[in-house]
């Protein structure tokens, strides 16, 4: 549902997309701007160690590479090859990054651990029209979850179930050529909170914020702060306290790799690291999928995903970068709204 949800209006959720905008980089005046980029963040911004002069050198010979010779050097490094130029710069810096720092005890984080240990990959299919009137209330009609182990950096397993919607059952023509979910399948799903009630016993099972570090991730802010929000509220229940954080990976495929928010949807952040999509756009398992190949190639990359979106009070808010990194906590139902 990438396309459809930019054109979605918020006129049933208070979200302020305004205050939700990228963290800006400190700047350094020791080294260039482009060479700063990728630059580890040491601790107390003390760049002063050698280990971070060789990583900015290394940087500034890797700016001037062209795309065959970026090409040779990950093959002869055993890397992927794979991807448009601004990627293969950005793995090949990662590469270096590490390396450096693994042999160097100069940054307190240079080696850290992933910061969750599994990563839930979500993306709601909703009840839609061609051209959704400004009141039109979108209703999710399938729940899919994508579990990938930060460790393994494997998909380890998946959640479906589709959704009968309450206030409009009746799907649209548009909705079913879109989303391929046919009204067959909503007539013999369960409502919304039987499903959210298997969604937590899925998660426990697996013993996630119990035994485990875990948060959610979204292509975007709406899932969470839209179509999740939305749903909670027709279907009468509090909002999951387990789903309030997450890491849209837009914003951070866009931090990293450097590439203007605008110009970013799952098609081409799959182009641009030399992926194709797999199954069938729209379906929301299909979808999660794809999202959570994007995430383990920067992960791969050496990118560190972390929650960046919240919701607090119903408005969508950002997570700074500096914040210290929380587990989402252990899935439990949210009981009816009061």
């Amino acid at each position: 549902m990438d396309e459809h949800k930019e054109n979605i209006h918020n006129t049933d959720v208070n979200v302020n997309m305004s205050t939700v905008e990228d963290d800006k980089l400190k700047s350094d005046s020791t080294i260039c701007p482009k060479e700063r980029e990728d630059a580890p963040r040491a601790s107390n911004s003390d760049f002063s160690h050698p280990v971070y002069k060789e990583i900015a050198l290394a940087n500034g010979h890797i700016n001037r590479m062209s795309k065959e010779e970026l090409r040779l050097k990950l093959s002869q490094l055993k890397l992927d090859t794979r991807g448009v130029k601004d990627v293969m710069k950005k793995r090949l810096k990662s590469h270096y990054k590490k390396q450096k720092l693994t042999q160097s005890a100069a940054a307190d984080d240079g080696q850290a651990e992933a910061d969750y240990d599994y990563i839930c990959v979500v993306d709601f299919e909703a009840t839609c029209e061609e051209d959704n009137p400004p009141d039109f209330v979108h209703e999710i009609i399938e729940f899919p979850i994508v579990l990938i182990s930060t460790h393994t950096l494997e998909i380890v397993g998946t959640f479906q179930e589709y959704v009968k919607p309450e206030l409009c059952p009746k799907l649209s023509n548009f909705c079913v050529k879109l989303t391929g979910i046919t009204q067959e399948k909503v007539n013999a799903a369960k409502p919304f909170p039987v499903v959210l009630k298997r969604v937590v016993k899925w998660l426990e099972e697996r013993e996630l914020g119990t035994k485990y570090k875990y948060t959610f991730l979204t292509d975007g802010a709406w899932d969470m702060s839209k179509f999740l929000n939305i749903q909670c509220r027709i279907s009468q229940i509090r909002y999951p306290q387990f789903a309030r954080r997450w890491i849209n990976i837009r914003k951070s495929y866009g931090n990293f790799y450097k590439v203007p928010r605008t110009q970013i949807k799952l098609s081409t952040m799959l182009d641009k690291l030399g992926l194709q999509y797999e199954g069938r756009p729209h379906s929301g398992l299909d979808d999660s999928r794809n999202i959570a190949r994007v995430a383990l190639r920067m992960l791969r990359d050496g990118c560190r995903l972390r929650v960046n979106e919240h919701l607090h009070a119903g408005q969508l808010l950002p997570a700074p970068s500096w914040a210290a990194t929380e587990g989402a906590p252990p899935p439990r139902w949210p009981g009816a709204r009061r």
